[in-house]
């Protein structure tokens, strides 16, 4: 398996039309040889939006299945549309590292429309991030992706329940100007570590998707996760959250989790 590549500015630098290596922004959390899940869901939504460029549709929704474990080395991204269509269309997207797909993401594209004199129900405002204080997220988790995050947390945040703001100074792709939905969409996944119910050096609750539902296309800046984790009985959690950004609630993200406890480690 080939080391991440050591790039101070970006998770990702391009090798060619469709195939990208992560740096060492891109490390996970829950291995050393593994990319983080929440650059790995930006770059492909980056790569959706470019395969979709000109269509004058929006990206309202979009679905990923983790496969496996995505390894540390360059990955290739290929896109197929589903379901042409000039108002509603579907697209796929898959990752593959070494010749294995490890990722399949499908998005559902829509033609916008003026329905401002009907929009409603969505939940009220976080607090902006200037009144949350600074969370050291390195403090609970490992990874050069969790390094390179900055993010605030609300002070009642409790297990299980939390808000928070986060940003990134990073470029996504290095040299490569990037929409505002794949820059929000690559900090989403974060969300299943930021109201953690156990610790994880003690348990084991990685995600096997990420759904993401949008009502309004989010701008710039930084992505505000109210977030709620649920864990069954018989070893299945979920991760659940409103998503904003600094003008408001834009829609709504889950994750389904593998809940497992880790055997205790030997002196």
């Amino acid at each position: 398996m080939a080391a991440l590549v050591d790039d101070a500015g970006s998770y990702y630098t391009r090798v060619d039309a469709t195939r990208f290596t992560p740096t060492v922004h891109a490390g996970g959390a829950w291995r050393d040889d593994e990319q983080h899940f929440a650059p790995v869901s930006g770059l492909i939504t980056h790569v959706l939006e470019q395969a979709t460029a000109g269509s004058g549709l929006v990206i309202s929704r979009l679905t990923f299945e983790i496969l496996g474990v995505i390894g540390a080395s360059e990955s290739q991204v290929l896109v197929e549309v589903v379901r042409p269509g000039r108002t509603i269309q579907l697209v796929e997207a898959t990752m593959s590292v070494a010749g294995r797909a490890v990722v399949r993401a499908r998005a559902w594209l829509l033609a916008p429309q003026d329905t401002a004199v009907v929009a409603g129900g969505a939940p009220a405002p976080m607090p902006p991030p200037a009144e949350f204080p600074v969370w050291h997220a390195p403090e609970v988790w490992p990874g050069g992706y969790i390094a390179s995050i900055e993010a605030r947390r609300s002070p009642d945040a409790e297990p299980g329940r939390a808000q928070v703001w986060l940003s990134t100074p990073l470029d996504l792709v290095a040299g490569e100007p990037v929409g505002a939905l794949a820059r929000f969409v690559g900090l989403v996944d974060t969300a299943n570590g930021v109201a953690v119910r156990q610790q994880p050096g003690e348990w084991m609750f990685p995600n096997l998707d990420l759904s993401v539902h949008l009502y309004r296309q989010p701008v710039a800046g930084s992505v505000g996760l109210d977030t709620s984790v649920a864990f069954g009985p018989d070893g299945v959690g979920l991760t659940s959250s409103a998503l904003h950004d600094e003008r408001g609630p834009v829609g709504r993200a889950e994750q389904i989790l593998t809940v497992r406890p880790l055997p205790p480690r030997t002196p």
